[in-house]
């Protein structure tokens, strides 16, 4: 599988199960926090892509704010996500693997490649959802089996 692919596989495994995890949020108690990883996510994937296209509001933008309201969590997730996967449509494997630069952090100039931007994305919303899937847990609700295998593997027996 050549990255390209590899890169919209995972941004797909991550929106199924992400979407999942939205069905979750709405039935939690005190959604604050799960409300609030999630907005980052969301954050993260227009910050990162508002950095490639050098965006001069980029170094402004935050990787927390806003948080959005749970209605909207959904809209602006569908939002971050296409962005991103038209980005990569768009672009051959070298552009994938030929490096960008931004303003980092530090205001510095920085620089990586978009496919390895792409993979902190998709890496980065496994280690959130794992957070938000821990007080679904807490709060006694039980999460749904978001593990990569479970889209991947079939019976062939009883």
């Amino acid at each position: 599988m050549i990255m390209k692919e590899y890169l919209i596989e995972t941004f797909g495994y991550n929106d199924v199960t992400n979407r999942k995890l939205l069905a979750k949020i709405l039935q939690l108690p005190d959604r604050a926090e799960a409300v609030r990883l999630f907005s980052h996510l969301i954050n993260s994937q227009y910050k990162w892509m508002a950095r490639i296209l050098r965006d001069p509001k980029a170094p402004q933008m935050s990787w927390w704010d806003p948080v959005y309201a749970v209605e909207e969590l959904e809209k602006e997730w569908t939002k971050s996500l296409e962005i991103w996967l038209a980005y990569i449509r768009l672009k051959t494997e070298d552009e994938l693997n030929e490096e960008v630069t931004f303003i980092g952090f530090d205001n510095g100039q920085w620089a990586a490649a978009p496919k390895d931007i792409a993979l902190q994305l998709n890496y980065h919303s496994i280690h959130h959802r794992a957070q938000i899937q821990t007080l679904l847990r807490q709060q006694g609700i039980e999460p749904d089996f978001v593990d990569y295998i479970g889209t991947k593997y079939r019976r062939i027996s009883d």
